[in-house]
């Protein structure tokens, strides 16, 4: 419904990160370094999802797409030669837009397993809308949360720090928890062409 010249778009994004990903040394290159990132986590510090979770609505439907993607490919417990692995491989991958997610299972990530988190956002958004006497339009309201989450995952809240707060101690969270932020410039076919890539190659 989009015509060929959208899809040319999503198509020359996607290439983009396959040029990436074949040329870029490992240590600058992204899907590498996130692969790593999910190999560490599942295999070595033994956390057994992933949750990824798009700040816009539009991207409602990715983390269900590489939810098969990944544990489809990723999901096996032998090797080639058919020899039981001797260690955890894939991961539980699952995910909502972060404002669901957040009224959803996001206390479950501050305060009960950890759960490696990838965040997306966007810097501009594809449909600002200003209130009437609101300082902020939805969309930085949207950004707020997008930065204030990865840093609470990193840093949690003390007893101490919630008591000088005025806010009930039951709500402290210990922070050290493992998150990700890609922030795409826009969600345009060229960039979703992108980050498809990354997650593809990245699995």
């Amino acid at each position: 419904p989009y015509g060929f010249s959208v899809i040319e778009k999503f198509l020359a994004g996607a290439r983009s990160i396959d040029q990436h990903f074949h040329s870029a040394p490992f240590e600058s290159n992204i899907p590498v370094l996130l692969g790593l990132l999910s190999v560490w986590n599942v295999s070595f510090l033994g956390y057994p999802a992933r949750a990824i979770l798009p700040y816009t609505q539009a991207l409602e439907k990715l983390a269900p797409h590489i939810q098969q993607v990944s544990m489809e490919s990723n999901g096996k417990g032998v090797s080639i030669d058919g020899v039981r692995l001797p260690f955890e491989a894939g991961e539980i991958d699952f995910g909502e837009p972060g404002t669901n997610g957040q009224h959803s299972f996001y206390q479950l990530i501050h305060q009960g397993r950890v759960i490696p988190c990838d965040f997306i956002g966007i810097v501009k958004s594809q449909q600002p809308v200003y209130l009437k006497d609101e300082v902020v339009n939805n969309h930085d309201e949207l950004m707020s949360n997008f930065f204030a989450q990865p840093d609470a995952l990193a840093y949690g809240k003390t007893p101490e720090q919630l008591q000088s707060e005025n806010v009930a101690p039951h709500l402290t969270f210990t922070g050290n928890r493992p998150s990700l932020s890609l922030l795409l410039p826009s969600l345009d076919a060229y960039r979703i062409g992108q980050l498809l890539a990354i997650y593809e190659h990245r699995i």
